[in-house]
C-alpha cells in the first residue's frame, strides 16, 4: 500500500527567459511538502539558452 503524503511535484520555469524574447523554455520538475511550504517556491537554477542561473518560479 502506498504512503499518503503531503509532497506534491512542480513545474518551475525561468522568469528572466520571458523577458529576453529568445525562443524556448527553461523549466524544471521538483517535489515540494505542501505543508511546509504552502507558497510558491523560488529557486536558482541552471538556464542552458541563456548559459547562466537564473531564477526559476513555480507555476500553476
Amino acid at each position: 500500500m502506498a504512503k499518503k503524503g503531503s509532497r506534491v511535484q512542480v513545474i518551475l520555469e525561468c522568469t528572466e527567459h520571458k523577458k529576453t524574447g529568445l525562443p524556448g523554455t527553461s523549466r524544471y520538475i521538483s517535489t515540494k511538502n505542501k505543508k511546509n511550504t504552502p507558497e510558491r517556491l523560488e529557486l536558482k537554477k541552471y538556464n542552458p539558452i541563456l548559459k547562466k542561473y537564473t531564477l526559476h518560479k513555480e507555476i500553476k
